[in-house]
């Protein structure tokens, strides 16, 4: 073996040895020693692993456990309304026929709906002055509207959030409010089996067709007349024309067909919602698309005859950037129109002769529409309901018919009190839940009685049942935000078990380490195992959480008990994970106040900025640490570096996407402008900055230890720099295709990019996984040229002692190698970025080496501040690569950058990179906290890195614990589906997808790392 002497941190001299013979016996020893070190290594990590693995078992039960009952529920009745089985009589006026109508006589024989989807109420009135791209584009529903008022109205058609397109069309077509989850025989999948618009059509005969958007069909399997229906992918945000024009080109004929094949067509159109995702609302593709949904219309109303009704509406709307998702008023705030050519509307109930200028002003709810259409259209109003008729369609064009009026909504007050007698039955709920709204409904139907025989007006008993659903509705919203508190409290406590654990094993004052793993996984499979069995036992007796619950809780519970046991056993003892150094005290201080602040909506709201300002004040105290260091280069190493940890963190903060709750303190610069969803011109430059300037910064920190040789030159020279290169490409070759820039088919161009794409993530999963699995170590070693035959000094006829071997690279050895690992995933993750996305996470890799370069100048290896750090900076990149907690800042438009079509598990997990790009890419940077700088064989790395992660893994476990506490606390607060659901929701994502990652991906890649280096140097 080698006589090693350490001579600079650079480099290493190596002093040859005399050779030993081959029949030594210390040969074959030393590599049984070898040998058995590496088992042991192996065996090790692999328990390790399965140690992370339970705790991310923990997580994963607890945030299910308080998700279930934090989501709100409602159950579902399997009743059906009856064409025969009025739910009041109407004096003889309910023909209770098909053919005629069954509660109501009906106004028309058909019906063409056409859903322009995420078309906002303020696209389609007219606006003067300077307008934006979305005005005076679809101008016929306001048209008509103003010039036909007998014929036409146009209206706010409030949604009820959550505004994606699944629950949109559940509330349009049963007339119920949405929830996360509807407890009934469907609960396993998409189909709405409850009764709604759909199936009443279909029960009454009607042959419905269906064009456009697909999510229809998982919707209402089989309902539509397979011959005449045509659905079409609804995810591909990129394709705005696709599904349009063929919802435009099947439809046409249809309606200028003389045989009547069809009795109700349903068309869904996309591109309106496509392009406020893919440029946002203020661009003119926008225009383009609306400006096309007004010839659509117009030529639709020239096909139409006097027997058919025709419905315009929006889904939801948008916000600024041209998503949905929430809650904001540009998300709720959609269109309604209605058009018939015969004269069967009117205003008369309140004389309001043109449309609303703003959706402030006289909006009705998407549910209404269910009870008009069924009413209009002689079908029953479906059993769940609780939808109010919408005036204009049955007050009549002349004077208002106020008998007409309270014959409908008294029609749809009985229904809702049909539903709500059976859902208070079904429930178990007392007499005084709904006792005001019965109180109403006593007095409306009294009103109804003295209307018959002309003792009440009937416009008063049209006032007394609107009060009457007014109020039943507003119990029922209040009825159904009720959470299964129980199921909340048992997810919080297992996550702060979790918490608890992770505590205890990275930061107990006498730590455990990674040999400890056997004894934890011993108790931890004996004890759960037994818990199983008891929770299984309890749920078998008929205990209200049932088998699967009780058996997961049981499990959970034993393995946890055994955890606590073995701590107190052990035999080296055991402390309380509490700081012992000013540094240890600062990190809990930061996660504290953090997890504490989010009790707070204005915190929430401005958490990207408090990080900025928490990791502002970790480069400060790691610039006055530094001053402090005795050695002169620990000294001006750590200035330069927290320096420069301080100007990226400034730098990165310049990259902002503002919520709607920031405005109009906050400016937006990750886009174009505050209403665009596509990036700037210059913007552009941004990723070919980085392929220039990235990897040179990268090599200058490799090049400080020496250590830019071997598999260094390669990866970070060439496969980083034409990554870069080809993303850089990509993205102009996108912009391209937005502004028709280039003289090239978008189909060319479509293929050009995603062939880039393709290629880059093969660079950087397939080629780059492989290169670091075989890499060798980032080293070089000089060779002495051997002296002349070896022969003796003429003076002293001593030969003189052989010069040693000098290895560069030494010093840094598994911290340049293993960062090949993290450069593998920033090349996926920058080219899933926006160009305002992709030069955060630049910055970010520069961040991190930077912080790596204070951990070793302040000696801070073992400290929990690193780790802290990097979960900090993961977090606030997070919202510097254009994400918010919402649901609409989520980049759907992601999952097509490599792919033309949906592709599972692809896409998600494509979406998922984009998002949580920046954390994953932290994650995958921990185990350098421990490697960076250190020599080949030094002992207890491994338990050193399982102390990082579990430190790392324990500030998201703090956050997702305090989101999820808070928002449970906070359940009936104003902004919890606004601001603290979301938060709730964006955390326990985090949480998952970063134990994942380190587990696999970090604390996984180590064993390739030091495994290499082994093979080199031996095991330590």
């Amino acid at each position: 073996m080698e006589n090693i002497t350490s001579s600079s941190p650079l480099v290493q001299k190596i002093e040859p040895q005399q050779a030993i013979s081959n029949d030594n016996p210390s040969e074959d020893l030393i590599a049984t020693n070898n040998r058995r070190k590496g088992v042991q290594f192996k065996a090790s990590h692999a328990l390790l692993i399965t140690f992370l693995l339970w705790i991310f078992f923990l997580h994963a039960l607890g945030i299910f456990f308080f998700t279930k009952g934090f989501l709100l529920t409602r159950l579902v009745l399997d009743y059906k309304s009856e064409c025969a089985s009025p739910p009041i009589d109407l004096a003889g006026s309910s023909p209770g026929n098909h053919d005629d109508g069954c509660w109501h006589p009906k106004t028309f024989d058909k019906a063409v709906v056409i859903i322009i989807d995420a078309l906002r109420y303020d696209f389609t009135v007219p606006r003067e002055g300077t307008p934006h791209h979305f005005h005076n584009a679809l101008k016929v529903l306001h048209e008509t509207a103003v010039q036909q008022p007998e014929t036409a109205f146009l209206l706010p058609f409030i949604a009820d959030p959550p505004t994606a397109t699944l629950q949109r069309l559940k509330g349009l077509t049963t007339g119920t409010l949405p929830t996360f989850i509807d407890l009934g025989s469907n609960f396993g999948g998409t189909a709405i089996e409850e009764d709604n618009l759909v199936a009443q059509l279909r029960d009454a005969g009607k042959t419905l067709v269906h064009l456009g958007d697909d999510t229809w069909h998982s919707l209402f399997p089989g309902y539509f007349d397979a011959n005449l229906t045509h659905p079409y992918d609804s995810f591909n945000v990129w394709d705005l024309h696709t599904v349009d024009t063929g919802v435009t080109e099947h439809l046409m004929p249809l309606l200028r067909s003389e045989t009547g094949k069809w009795d109700v067509i349903f068309g869904h159109y996309l591109g309106v919602d496509h392009a406020g995702h893919r440029y946002g609302p203020d661009h003119s593709a926008m225009n383009d698309k609306l400006k096309q949904m007004d010839r659509v219309i117009r030529d639709i109303i020239n096909a139409l005859d006097d027997k058919t009704l025709l419905v315009v509406m929006g889904d939801h709307g948008m916000d600024t950037k041209g998503d949905h998702g929430g809650e904001s008023d540009d998300e709720v705030e959609a269109a309604l129109w209605v058009y018939s050519k015969k004269a069967v509307f009117g205003h008369g109930h309140n004389e309001f002769k043109e449309p609303p200028r703003t959706a402030k002003e006289r909006p009705v709810g998407q549910i209404d529409l269910v009870p008009t259409l069924a009413l209009l259209l002689g079908i029953p109003i479906p059993f769940n309901n609780l939808g109010s008729p919408i005036a204009e369609a049955f007050v009549g064009p002349k004077q208002p018919d106020w008998k007409n009026l309270a014959s409908v909504n008294a029609l749809s007050a009985a229904q809702i009190q049909r539903y709500q007698h059976a859902y208070s039955a079904a429930r178990g709920l007392g007499k005084d839940v709904f006792s005001v709204p019965h109180t109403l409904w006593t007095i409306a139907l009294d009103m109804w009685h003295g209307a018959r025989q002309n003792t009440a007006p009937n416009a008063e008993v049209f006032a007394a049942f609107t009060r009457y659903q007014t109020e039943n509705l507003r119990i029922c919203r209040s009825l159904w935000a009720r959470f299964d508190v129980p199921s909340m409290v048992y997810g919080i406590l297992l996550l702060g078990c979790a918490l608890a654990v992770l505590a205890f094993y990275a930061r107990a004052t006498t730590p455990f380490r990674a040999e400890d793993s056997p004894l934890f996984l011993r108790q931890i499979f004996l004890y759960g195992a037994l818990g199983l069995a008891f929770g299984f036992s309890v749920g078998w007796t008929g205990a209200s959480l049932g088998k699967l619950d009780s058996s997961l809780l049981g499990a959970a519970g034993g393995s946890i008990v055994a955890f606590a046991y073995t701590v107190i056993e052990i035999p080296r003892g055991y402390a309380l994970p509490l700081p012992n150094s000013t540094w240890g005290w600062l990190s809990l201080l930061l996660t504290a106040l953090q997890a504490i602040g989010f009790a707070s909506n204005s915190f929430t709201i401005w958490e990207d900025e408090i990080l900025l300002l928490f990791l502002a004040t970790i480069a400060l105290m790691s610039l006055v640490s530094s001053i402090r260091q005795e050695k002169s280069t620990d000294r001006a190493l750590g200035i330069l570096q927290s320096s420069f940890f301080l100007v990226f963190t400034r730098i990165a903060s310049l990259s902002r996407l503002c919520r709607e709750e920031q405005m109009p303190y906050c400016r937006s610069t990750y886009y174009s402008s505050a209403t665009s969803s596509t990036s700037a011109s210059w913007q552009l430059l941004i990723p070919f900055a980085l392929a220039l300037l990235l990897p040179s910064f990268v090599k200058g920190y490799y090049k400080g230890t020496r250590s830019y040789v071997g598999s260094a030159v390669l990866w970070i020279g060439v496969a980083l720099r034409v990554s870069l290169l080809a993303s850089a490409v990509y993205w102009s070759l996108d912009a391209a295709d937005d502004n028709d820039w280039l003289n090239v088919s978008k189909d060319t161009l479509r293929f050009v990019k995603t062939t880039i794409a393709q290629v880059v993530l093969g660079i950087s999963f397939v080629a780059g996984t492989t290169y670091y699995g075989w890499a060798t170590p980032c080293i070089s070693i000089d060779v002495p040229e051997a002296q002349e035959n070896g022969s003796a000094d003429a003076n002293t006829g001593t030969k003189p002692k052989p010069k040693p071997m000098v290895v560069h690279g030494y010093s840094n050895m598994h911290g340049s190698r293993y960062f090949l690992l993290v450069i593998n995933w920033l090349i996926a993750i920058i080219l899933l970025q926006k160009p305002m996305g992709g030069g955060s996470v630049g910055i970010l890799t520069l961040q991190i080496l930077a912080l790596l370069e204070i951990i070793d100048s302040n000696d801070l290896s073992r400290s929990a501040i690193g780790p802290v750090t990097l979960a900090m900076l993961g977090n606030f990149h997070f919202f510097k690569t254009g994400h918010q907690a919402t649901v609409s800042s989520i980049q759907w438009e992601t999952a097509f950058i490599p792919l033309k079509t949906i592709r599972y598990p692809w896409s998600p997990l494509l979406v998922v990179l984009n998002a949580y790009g920046a954390q994953i890419l932290t994650a995958t940077a921990v185990p350098l906290l421990v490697l960076w700088k250190q020599p080949p064989k030094k002992r207890g790395l491994l338990g050193d890195v399982a102390m990082a992660a579990a430190t790392f893994l324990l500030y998201f476990a703090a956050i997702n614990l305090a989101t999820t506490m808070w928002a449970g606390w906070l359940r009936r607060h104003l902004m919890l589906y606004r601001i603290f659901s979301p938060r709730f929701m964006t955390g326990a994502v985090a949480l998952l997808v970063v134990d994942l990652v380190g587990i696999f991906v970090a604390v996984g890649g180590l064993r390739w790392n030091i495994g290499s280096v082994s093979q080199v140097f031996g095991w330590a």
